[in-house]
């Protein structure tokens, strides 16, 4: 684990895997940090031959935070009542991770997201086009327009966020109890123990609201997608309560050429019987 500076900030960073490994950029969800995703993925990830670049996004965990921008209006936001400043943007985001590779030295990676990482990751195959080698999307959207939550997964993310360390445990397994997958087994020693290492290393819920506000303004990429030529893999659960089966549909059909892969029973996470073939079908786009 190590610190870089990055488009002007600071980012938290760890690689998994050989340095000779095909370069695999992640990009994760609103609100987590680096250590959100599961050691065994990572793990599996490296051993189908990925050198794995993990990250806390700007605002959460090791990676800076923008604490002086305050807590946006996100109801005045949503509602449009009013003019909301945002400090930033998925667009600066996706820039993060550019700035991430120039300080690794690397020239171009395979580019995997989930959730807002998802988003990040289309907005980096948008901007950086030289620099991608294959796009992987998972429950995902091209704009919140299309794909909204069902609504109590949409209630969950504006419940206030505990403070302290066991309440924020409970509130991470409750609002995971809403967006799990129904076809899967509910996980939940593990997600207390990656929460109470969320916590421990920076828990933020105000950036996790700046975060949001980025995902609210952020333009339609749909018309950039239409670009995008490299090997593509959107992902999708049909069960996903947060965003829902048409954000992926929508991913796939902007992207000319991309193969969806709809899963039965899978929400809004990832299974542990999900992942094996997930890795699979990451590893054949970048011809591992």
């Amino acid at each position: 684990m190590a610190t870089v500076a990055s488009n002007g900030i600071e980012l938290d960073y760890e690689i998994t895997g050989s340095k000779d490994g095909a370069p695999l950029l992640c990009f994760h969800g609103l609100g987590a940090q680096r250590t959100d995703w599961h050691p065994s993925f990572l793990a599996d990830l490296a051993a189908a031959g990925f050198q794995v670049i993990t990250f806390d996004n700007r605002d959460q965990g090791g990676s800076t935070w923008f604490t002086e921008a305050g807590v946006p209006d996100l109801m005045a936001l949503l509602l449009g009542t009013a003019e909301v400043e945002v400090p930033y943007l998925i667009s600066d985001m996706a820039n993060d991770g550019a700035g991430l590779l120039d300080a690794l030295g690397i020239d171009a990676a395979h580019i995997f997201g989930v959730s807002m990482g998802g988003m990040i990751a289309q907005q980096f195959a948008i901007d950086h086009p030289a620099r991608m080698l294959s796009l992987t999307s998972i429950m995902s959207t091209p704009t919140p327009a299309v794909g909204s939550p069902r609504s109590d997964a949409a209630e969950a993310l504006l419940v206030p966020a505990p403070t302290d360390r066991a309440g924020m445990i409970d509130a991470s397994v409750a609002t995971s109890r809403i967006i799990a997958s129904p076809g899967f087994p509910f996980d939940e020693p593990s997600i207390r123990e990656l929460a109470g290492i969320h916590f421990d290393r920076g828990n933020n819920p105000e950036g996790t609201m700046r975060q949001l506000a980025a995902i609210s303004v952020s333009p339609d990429r749909r018309p950039g997608l239409a670009s995008v030529t490299v090997p593509t893999l959107v992902v999708h659960g049909i069960d996903d309560p947060l965003v829902t089966l048409p954000g992926g549909e929508a991913t796939a059909e902007a992207i000319p050429g991309s193969t969806l892969w709809t899963i039965p029973g899978m929400g809004h996470d990832l299974p542990a019987a999900v992942r094996p073939e997930l890795i699979a079908r990451v590893a054949s786009l970048a011809g591992l």
